[in-house]
């Protein structure tokens, strides 16, 4: 997420609008947080490997 996103101004004029975005914010700041997985990595040494991961993130 982007930082500027933090400091976005919210106008919310439904009180029933108002309402969820906060009930939201509260699940959200209540929710369960769960570490994430780790996935298993290795360093890329082969020359054709890293050109076909690199060729991935240009697409």
């Amino acid at each position: 997420m982007a930082t500027s996103s933090i400091f976005t101004n919210v106008k919310i004029t439904d009180p029933k609008k108002a309402t969820a975005f906060i009930n939201a914010l509260d699940a959200a700041a209540n929710a369960p947080r769960e570490p994430k997985e780790r996935k298993e990595s290795h360093i890329l040494t082969d020359h054709e490997e890293i050109r076909k991961l690199l060729s991935k993130r240009l697409k």
